[in-house]
């Protein structure tokens, strides 16, 4: 496909960057050099210089080394946003380590498979999680565990407070062979004097896909794809200005949405980064208004918490200069309201976990298309192509097609699945399992996920078209659709809706507004209200999780 998008960038985004071939652990040495006293990290009202971090990694880095990492070995992370989680990462990087993050709210069964899938030797674990963690040891090739609590970075009066406020946080780590205090590690390890050189095509991150879909992949991505896709994004914020943002950390680093917007778009040009471990519309408020933070990238589920938090007016939020919103497709009502209240640009974008994550986003600083995921970065090609036959490229505007990427933000492959990964990435082209359509200007929309189209009577339908009505309707506060089986049109469509505080409505009422909204065929059947919606750990409505629990009800009425 022609690259019709370029017409849509914003004035000063050039079409190709020449990338600068930097690791990641180098581009915190130089950041350290440019910025030594500006604030790094900020926690709980702690905060923590360059200078200090680029230590403390160094520290850690030696620490690893000392219990035998060598490069390329692997070092597990299980971490919340805590100073150790960007410690832990960093400090793999100067080890010449691959570091494998992992998402603390999986089960031991998931964690299991992960650790053995990835080969790590060594996990650094929250203290919460460590005892089990040892019960699980056995069962991996991890021999050393290092345990991270909270409470180490906190200022001294919370510090002191902290265990009479927060007693299950205040955990000693079980005396145990081979379990080390992650603080005690940093102190008594001499920095390392050099970080170990990797390989620009080396993997340097594994990221495990959600595993809503089976057993979770491991996801190769290199030195390559982490400092080209932050390259990409910094080209992108234009307005941005090196030393001088301050970033809300509320998407788990684990995830690598958060990981290359927040932590290494951060880590790379010198911004202040305010570390959430628990994301809550609440405590991101409470973050933008104290620190008066310029940059927010967030999931559409934060955004409208945000807008619809009781309490909203009490905080300042006029120091946002932009926004990223992507993980799930962001309701217009949503970006209205938003951007009314802070005056900031939201530019919903699209990614994924393969993709490093970012592909596409919507330009800052010129014309946005809302409801769209905007236009590809620089140095990344896009096409469609027939859901049915990878090599029949659909070039009709407006035309439903497998969205298709091309560029340096795509990953090495899947860990141990050579097979999947031919499957996935053919000719350098990502295969993203996402159906969209292109417009006359360059402009990518979603229509849905390929395994999440509902077919009923014939016609194929986008749930995303019934949640977009849904969401616009004034007393909803979220809502899902999904197909649910008939014997008679094959599917129905089935919308699961939660309502805003203090409302109430019939599931006729919300059908008969979406027979105003919507054509016949796309009316849902069925109406049902629930508290919340199930969501994985970046706020991603989790659409699969919503026809496993449809079944297991239908499943449980028919006996």
């Amino acid at each position: 496909m022609e690259k019709i998008w370029l017409k849509s960038y914003a004035s000063g985004v050039p079409a190709e960057l020449n990338f600068e071939k930097i690791n990641p652990s180098d581009a915190l040495t130089r950041t350290a050099e440019r910025f030594p006293n500006n604030t790094a990290l900020i926690f709980q009202g702690a905060k923590i210089t360059y200078r200090q971090l680029d230590e403390m990694v160094s520290r850690f880095a030696s620490a690893l080394a000392g219990m035998g990492i060598r490069p390329g070995d692997k070092v597990a992370v299980l971490l919340p946003n805590i100073p150790q989680c960007v410690i832990g990462i960093y400090g793999s990087f100067r080890a010449g380590a691959v570091c494998a993050l992992n998402n603390p709210l999986y089960t031991d069964r998931e964690l299991e498979h992960q650790f053995n899938d990835s080969g790590s030797k060594i996990l650094v674990s929250l203290d919460l999680l460590v005892p089990r963690m040892i019960n699980l040891r056995s069962k991996t090739g991890i021999k050393n565990i290092i345990s991270c609590h909270i409470r180490d970075y906190l200022p001294f009066p919370l510090k002191q407070l902290f265990p009479f406020v927060k007693k299950t946080m205040h955990l000693k780590t079980p005396q145990a062979a081979d379990v080390h205090e992650f603080t005690d590690l940093i102190k008594a390890s001499e920095p390392i004097k050099q970080s170990v050189k990797t390989d620009w095509k080396e993997t340097a991150l594994l990221l495990y896909t959600g595993g809503t879909t089976g057993v979770s992949k491991g996801v190769m991505l290199t030195n390559e794809n982490v400092s080209s896709n932050v390259q990409q994004c910094r080209a992108w914020f234009r307005g941005f200005d090196d030393g001088e943002e301050i970033v809300v950390g509320c998407l788990p680093f684990f995830h690598s949405f958060g990981l290359t917007t927040a932590m290494n778009m951060a880590i790379f040009y010198g911004y202040a980064d305010v570390l959430i471990p628990k994301p809550e519309p609440k405590t991101i408020l409470e973050s933008i208004h104290k620190y008066k933070a310029t940059y927010l990238p967030a999931v559409p589920t934060l955004y409208n918490g945000m807008i619809n938090f009781p309490e909203l007016k009490k905080y300042s939020i006029s120091s946002i200069k932009g926004c990223f919103s992507g993980g799930a497709p962001l309701p217009l009502e949503t970006i209205k309201n938003f951007e009314a209240l802070t005056g900031a640009q939201i530019c919903e974008g699209f990614g994924l976990t393969e993709t490093t994550p970012v592909a596409t986003i919507n330009p800052f600083g010129a014309k946005t298309k809302p409801g769209s995921i905007g236009v590809p970065l620089p140095n990344t090609l896009a096409k469609l192509v027939d859901v049915d036959d990878y090599n029949k490229e659909i070039t009709e505007y407006n035309t439903p097609g497998e969205l298709c990427i091309k560029g340096p933000q795509v990953m090495k492959g899947y860990i141990n699945r050579p097979e999947e990964t031919e499957i996935t990435v053919r000719d350098g082209w990502l295969l993203t399992g996402d159906i969209a359509i292109v417009d006359d200007e360059g402009f990518f929309s979603i229509v849905d996920r390929k395994k999440d189209m509902i077919i009923s009577g014939g016609f194929n339908i986008y749930p995303r078209d019934v949640d977009e009505v849904l969401f616009a309707h004034p007393k909803i506060l979220e809502a899902c659709a999904i197909g649910v089986p008939d014997a008679y049109s094959g599917e129905r469509i089935k919308a699961y809706v939660v309502l805003k505080p203090g409302e109430t409505a019939t599931p006729i009422e919300l059908i008969d507004y979406c027979k105003e909204n919507l054509v016949k065929y796309k009316v849902p059947k069925f109406i049902e209200f629930v508290n919340e919606l199930p969501k994985s750990a970046v706020g991603k409505i989790l659409r699969k999780e919503l026809r496993k629990m449809d079944q297991e009800k239908t499943a449980k009425e028919a006996k």
